[in-house]
């Protein structure tokens, strides 16, 4: 029970100090909310050489280095950008390569627009051993060192994708164990990307692979996103720098029935009202191989409902903003601009939906309507 005003402090609450404050709790905290500023969300431009490679090999260009580069420099120097898009997730490649002119760091290309430089600093998915096919995240080993060296070059906020799978309609899976160890990495990965300056974006995605019901993704997504913010607290992460990125909670990508963006919007904001702390200052989706627009409108959906959301509702989209935009470059420069002009329109219609005003302006894009889905993605 509480002591009485005036009376001695309880000596066992003193015993247990809390944990000493980061000396970047500031920073990490300014950070977190100007990526989570109203009417603008995350680009996500961290595919691995071998994913960008799969994307590149859709509309017939090599992957090496130059084109790679070209690419992202293209999407880095899009004019008005930064009015729609707070922050961009590079791979390490992006944040210590250059522009065309040999001199000007592709990173001070985001910063010139105000964007905020973000890095992918998992490397991947191991088998779970023990388990029917799971997975967990590696990276940890040298994590703080490339923390460090990351924030130097510029690098503001850190992404950490965990894996999860609905391989049934009985609660079988995701397990318990599965849970239990993806939770603990991502809480571990947030503290360490804290200590060294920067905000930890915490992904536990629930893959869209499947038959699985509308309801069975929303108890499994709920399952998941509560053990990760128990380990977060256990780890001592200040969740006031921080920022989650989960799945949008839906119906199985091979199920009968296909939830409408309605309900997909309801059921979504329903699992994060039941899990996620009001300190968390931004909920950055992922759009886990929907269309472009499919995921423009859902994110529209959620925020044009009239119920509590303490938090910022945006996007982090990757396949789901680059799409057009790859298919009119096809890796010529003198495609450059009406690639630009898809991204800039992808982007403006997100930055709309976030502000719950889009009202289909989008929907003609080169591959607005095409989906993205890849079965069991991995990048």
């Amino acid at each position: 029970p509480p002591t009485q005003q005036g009376s001695p402090p309880n000596p066992e609450i003193m015993a247990h100090p809390r944990p000493h404050e980061n000396p970047f709790a500031a920073e990490l905290m300014a950070t977190a909310k100007k990526i989570a500023t109203p009417g603008k969300g995350i680009l996500a431009a961290d595919e691995s050489a071998g994913t960008i490679g799969k994307r590149f090999a859709s509309i017939n260009v090599e992957n090496n280095q130059e084109n790679r580069r070209a690419y992202r420099e293209m999407l880095f120097t899009t004019p008005g950008l930064g009015e729609y898009i707070s922050g961009c997730i590079t791979f390490e490649e992006t944040l210590f390569d250059v522009a065309r002119d040999g001199s000007t760091k592709l990173v001070d290309l985001l910063l010139k627009q105000d964007i905020v430089p973000g890095i992918k600093v998992d490397k991947g998915v191991q088998p779970l051993f023990g388990t029917d096919g799971e997975t967990v995240t590696q990276g940890i080993d040298d994590l703080g060192k490339r923390c460090a060296k990351y924030y130097e070059a510029g690098a503001r906020f850190a992404k950490w994708r965990a894996v999860l799978n609905i391989n049934d309609s009985s609660g079988a899976t995701p397990s318990p164990l599965a849970i239990k160890q993806n939770a603990e990495t991502l809480a571990r990965y947030a503290a360490i990307c804290q200590a060294n300056g920067l905000v930890p974006i915490v992904e536990p995605e629930v893959l869209m692979d499947g038959s699985h019901s509308i309801e069975v993704a929303q108890k499994v997504t709920e399952k998941v996103i509560a053990a990760c913010y128990k380990e977060l607290n256990d780890h001592n992460v200040l969740l006031e720098g921080t920022l989650l990125k989960p799945n949008m909670v839906r119906s199985g990508e091979a199920a009968t029935a296909k939830a409408s963006p309605e309900e997909i919007a309801k059921c979504t904001v329903q699992c994060l009202q039941r899990t996620v702390p009001p300190a968390v200052p931004g909920i950055t989706f992922l759009s886990g191989g929907m269309s472009e627009e499919e995921a423009t409108v859902v994110l529209n959906e959620m925020n044009k409902l009239d119920t509590v959301k303490p938090w910022s509702l945006t996007f982090s989209y990757g396949r789901a903003l680059q799409q057009s935009c790859l298919k009119a470059w096809l890796g010529k420069k003198e495609n450059e601009d009406a690639a630009k002009k898809e991204l800039i329109v992808r982007a403006k219609a997100n930055g709309m939906a976030q502000l719950g005003k889009y009202n289909g302006e989008a929907a003609g894009g080169a591959a607005a309507a095409a989906s993205t889905f890849v079965a069991n993605y991995s990048y």
